[in-house]
């Protein structure tokens, strides 16, 4: 049987439903990032993935590599800020390191979040978990990744949706959390009691990838309490 793969169709559609998953939740993500950030993280991503959408439609039969470094660039570009550069840099360098790839495999999955992550902690200054950021999803992500590849009987729909079980609660810690890091720290304790937006954006990213290798879409957050962690929510349904 051959091995489960995400092949660049598949990539690329992923990519076309994270900014409709953007969409769908940017009022969920101003709301949250006005807490105690620029309320713009929303905003920002939405035209990220507006431009991403953009320059995957010029491509011609693009391998996973072409498309996640057009991925990374255009963030970078698009989104602005901090948050631009880290996601930008942890695409592109992602996709330079399946070079030659063909389709991403478990395997392939692992070694494109190590290499993005890696490099976005680097460009982060050395950002650990525990400071309040978008690494607080990503790192228990890519452990759990990691992990999935050493286990013969973990396919690749289930290493992904292990990997968005560990972001999610990766996310979630994080409203506990002082922020050490970006507008926030400003803050200090203020900023406790409020679940960070890059670690929230980072776990629907994750969980859009999940739901469209499963053939659907990704979800829109219809309930969240007042501290952002998310309390409902519902499948995007596709357009006929």
């Amino acid at each position: 049987m051959p091995e489960e793969q995400i092949d660049s169709t598949t990539l690329i559609r992923i990519m076309d439903n994270i900014l409709t998953v953007m969409m769908a939740n940017e009022d969920y993500l101003t709301r949250l990032d006005s807490e105690i950030g620029d309320a713009d993280h929303g905003i920002n991503m939405v035209r990220g993935f507006t431009l991403v959408h953009d320059r995957l439609s010029t491509l011609t039969d693009p391998d996973v590599e072409v498309i996640l470094t057009t991925v990374g660039m255009a963030l970078m570009e698009g989104v602005g800020g901090s948050s631009g550069a880290l996601y930008g840099t942890f695409f592109y360098q992602g996709g330079l390191s399946l070079h030659g790839k063909k389709g991403i495999d478990k395997r392939s999955l692992a070694q494109l979040f190590s290499s993005g992550y890696a490099a976005m902690q680097e460009m982060s200054g050395g950002t650990k978990p525990g400071e309040k950021t978008m690494i607080d999803a990503l790192d228990p992500a890519v452990k759990s990744l990691n992990e999935s590849v050493s286990d013969d009987r973990v396919t690749l729909g289930d290493a992904l949706g292990r990997a968005v079980v560990a972001a999610r609660v990766g996310m979630e810690s994080t409203i506990m959390l002082m922020a050490m890091k970006g507008r926030a720290a400003y803050l200090g304790e203020g900023s406790i009691g409020h679940q960070d937006i890059g670690a929230t954006t980072s776990y629907l990213i994750l969980r859009t990838m999940l739901d469209t290798y499963k053939g659907g879409m990704g979800v829109i957050v219809t309930k969240y309490d007042p501290n952002g962690s998310i309390l409902m929510e519902e499948n995007l349904l596709k357009k006929n």
